[in-house]
């Protein structure tokens, strides 16, 4: 059995996906087996995508027999963003066309269709454009609602396809973003160990084989990706493929991501723009595997299996209300990630004697566990130079980041999310003034001031 069809075997959402030069062609047949009973589509495109794919898939729907309709957002080509608002405007063009969606896009397009076929009850499948994230075949779609970047629960497509002909002639810079949110999976791979050695989050056999096994391979030629090389960036896309499809296997992100993500995360707060525009997904990630990868190097540079519990234990504040106290200093005058801070340490704070029972386990099994870490990650130069390579953003000022917001950044995304990562290790050691130190100190990588 190859590894897609293991994939589909196992979704909880999606039951047909291809990909492949070309696959486009076949939209109309696997509409009609997945929706044997619908007589009609209505594809949502943008006048891009409707140019380099929308318009085929329109006559070979219609060939087929299917009434089609059209719904073609921003219509006079300018940019528009997965907004609730605009959730709302193509949820009421599927509702009055009385037909099953077909997506014609990449991310946003994907997302906008996945949340208004949701909230009418209805299934719908994606023709993928470009390799630019991995959320094609991931549950849940990233929208922008009452002024907040959230990830709003809704079903993966029915139906996936990405032609990797049309993906591999898409503009540079969102090849450059998918490759950054792939690469990434490299160090959230590692966080996911540290995690699943306490008992954090157990490692999905399945869903780590569908996400780590293709991925070295689908990173390997950066340059190859950014120059529109069809064979890779068909590698790209099955990779950021099975990263969704890892995903509905888990029913959680966690196959897919780490810190990396938490950067990212952080930045949606902010709203983060760079020359008058949004900053996207893949970007964000990419600058945050390499603070992640920095992290996970640093730890790997010390004998756990050496550690003072008890001094650690002691350096960690003995009650929540304690941790919380801390937070206005982290934070400054930003009351809703101090809101969120509270709201997810409050789940996710170790009592001390948790943390001497996580901090114990890891003395235990660092030797072992340390060496697997150090088998999984790639070297924090070779991470900065295929990003380079890719034509992502390999140094924060390429997103619009000071080095200081960089650094604050990276203090206080411990604070922002139940799950574990090897940045929470950091911070139960007492080490975290130490990495910041190291990398936005004098002589840092990162060096504040500079």
């Amino acid at each position: 059995m190859s590894m897609m069809e293991d994939a589909r075997r196992n979704a909880t959402d999606t039951k047909e996906c291809e990909v492949g030069p070309g696959a486009a062609d076949g939209a109309a047949a696997m509409f009609r087996r997945l929706f044997p009973f619908a007589e009609k589509a209505v594809v949502v495109e943008d006048p891009h995508t409707k140019e380099v794919a929308g318009n085929g898939v329109v006559a070979r729907l219609r060939g087929a027999g299917v009434e089609v309709a059209e719904y073609v957002v921003n219509p006079d080509g300018s940019d528009f963003h997965a907004t609730y608002e605009k959730v709302e405007e193509v949820r009421e063009a599927i509702r009055t066309s009385g037909a099953v969606a077909v997506a014609v896009g990449s991310g946003t397009l994907n997302d906008l269709t996945k949340r208004a076929s949701e909230e009418l009850g209805l299934r719908y499948m994606v023709v993928g454009t470009a390799a630019s994230m991995d959320g094609y075949t991931a549950y849940g779609a990233a929208i922008t609602k009452d002024g907040i970047k959230q990830t709003l629960p809704c079903k993966a497509p029915l139906g996936c396809i990405v032609d990797s002909t049309v993906a591999a002639a898409a503009p540079r810079e969102m090849t450059a973003s998918g490759y950054a949110d792939l690469i990434a999976k490299i160090p959230a791979g590692a966080d996911w160990m540290l995690a699943d050695a306490i008992g954090s989050e157990a490692i999905h056999p399945l869903a780590w084989r569908l996400v780590q096994e293709p991925l070295r391979d689908a990173v390997s030629n950066p340059s190859g990706c950014a120059s529109g090389d069809e064979r890779e960036v068909r590698k790209l896309c099955e990779g950021l493929v099975m990263s969704g499809f890892a995903m509905q296997a888990m029913g959680s992100s966690r196959p897919a991501s780490g810190t990396e993500h938490q950067v990212s995360h952080y930045w949606d707060m902010e709203d983060l723009a760079f020359d008058g525009r949004p900053v996207s997904h893949g970007f964000k990630v990419g600058i945050g595997t390499l603070f992640s990868t920095k992290t996970l190097e640093f730890l790997l540079r010390r004998d756990l299996s050496r550690l003072d519990v008890e001094k650690a234990v002691a350096l960690w504040p003995a009650t929540f209300d304690e941790l919380k106290a801390t937070f206005p200093d982290v934070y400054g005058s930003r009351p809703a990630h101090i809101r969120r801070a509270e709201g997810e340490m409050a789940k996710k704070y170790s009592s001390p004697d948790r943390l001497r029972e996580e901090l114990s386990t890891f003395k235990r099994v660092w030797p072992e566990l340390s060496e697997r870490i150090r088998n999984q990650i790639m070297p924090f130069g070779e991470v900065r130079e295929n990003l380079c390579l890719a034509g992502a953003p390999c140094e924060p000022e390429m997103v619009g980041v000071s080095r200081k917001r960089f650094r604050d950044t990276c203090r206080g995304i411990p604070y922002m999310r139940t799950r574990y990562f090897g940045l929470d290790l950091v911070e139960r050691l007492g080490l975290m003034d130490e990495l910041l130190g190291e990398l936005f100190g004098p002589g840092g990588i990162w060096e504040v001031g500079k």
